[in-house]
């Protein structure tokens, strides 16, 4: 099997690219390194171009079996609105006439930005209302995406990322995951900060499950959106209460005011479609991603789940 996958050198690119490549398969990375790093790519063999999706000349490039395209523009607090639309649209339009010369089935990375602060749990068939320019760049590639799945005969799936963490992240800086800043916080002696009270919560999905959806898209029978996440959200609180547990600490949040008028109170996604286009559930729990992750790359020994009254304490 032949795959691009765009924004091959990001965090959940290169995870993509990696197990493609492990399980055989021929992978071509395109990635421009604005906000990706060749250390994502370790011990991968593959082909990569580096060139931004939108400068790439795509007749250029050999037919493929599927593009995975993860390349955008993440930092939800990037403001430059013409920026965002360029990354996240314009790229997204060329990709998706590559696919359709050829013939190649895409899987693309969408947002559960897109729903806003909507009532959880979030649902495709709900209300799509984005709060910044971010969640509105993905809404408009869904619509793009869509509008030639029902034109074209080939398979098209957009995937609406919740809460991503996990390895590979850490080049992400700022935009990295609440679990991976909270942790680096508490390894380093701080307190963890987070917005007061701590009881916004997120549908937090370890990038491993993250990417077997993407490897389950390849084998989806018709083209849609659907969420990919666990179903279940998680409070700020207890996110320092199972970090604290793994790494053996006791290091009570410091609470600070919420400064962005955007913010995303709580996503839980609904994963009805999820399971029904792509026939996949995913694996691990918030607990068990988080041990797994923090002792993966910080070679934790016995890690232990710390309980309320110990965090309290």
């Amino acid at each position: 099997m032949k795959a691009i996958v765009t924004g091959g050198a990001g965090f959940v690119g290169s995870n993509i690219a990696l197990e493609l490549e492990s399980k055989g398969a021929e992978v071509i990375v395109i990635d421009d390194f604005s906000s990706g790093n060749f250390k994502t790519l370790k011990g991968f063999y593959g082909d990569v171009i580096a060139k931004d999706v939108n400068e790439i000349d795509w007749n250029k490039l050999d037919n493929v079996d599927v593009v995975f395209h993860e390349a955008a523009i993440t930092d939800t607090t990037v403001m430059d609105q013409k920026r965002m639309m360029e990354a996240n649209v314009e790229s997204i339009r060329k990709v998706l006439a590559y696919c359709v010369k050829n013939e190649t089935r895409l899987v693309y990375a969408s947002s559960a930005a897109v729903y806003g602060n909507e009532p959880a749990p979030q649902s495709e068939e709900g209300i799509l209302n984005p709060l910044n320019i971010y969640g509105y760049s993905k809404f408009v590639a869904d619509q793009v995406a869509m509008k030639v799945a029902r034109e074209a005969k080939i398979i098209i799936v957009g995937l609406r990322y919740f809460n991503v963490f996990g390895q590979r992240e850490q080049f992400k800086g700022p935009a990295a995951s609440m679990i991976y800043q909270l942790a680096e916080q508490i390894r380093s002696g701080k307190r963890p900060r987070i917005f007061h009270d701590g009881h916004q919560s997120r549908d937090h999905i370890y990038v491993k499950d993250v990417v077997g959806a993407n490897l389950a898209a390849m084998q989806a029978k018709k083209s849609g959106v659907v969420n990919v996440g666990t179903g279940v959200a998680t409070s700020f609180n207890r996110l320092i209460e199972i970090i604290n547990g793994v790494l053996g600490t006791h290091l009570a949040p410091d609470y600070f005011n919420n400064l962005y008028s955007f913010y995303q109170n709580k996503t839980q996604a609904s994963t009805e479609h999820l399971k029904k286009l792509l026939g996949f559930q995913t694996k691990y729990t918030i607990e068990e991603g988080i041990e797994e992750y923090l002792k993966t790359i910080y070679t934790l020994k016995e890690p232990h789940f710390m309980s309320k009254e110990e965090v309290k304490k």
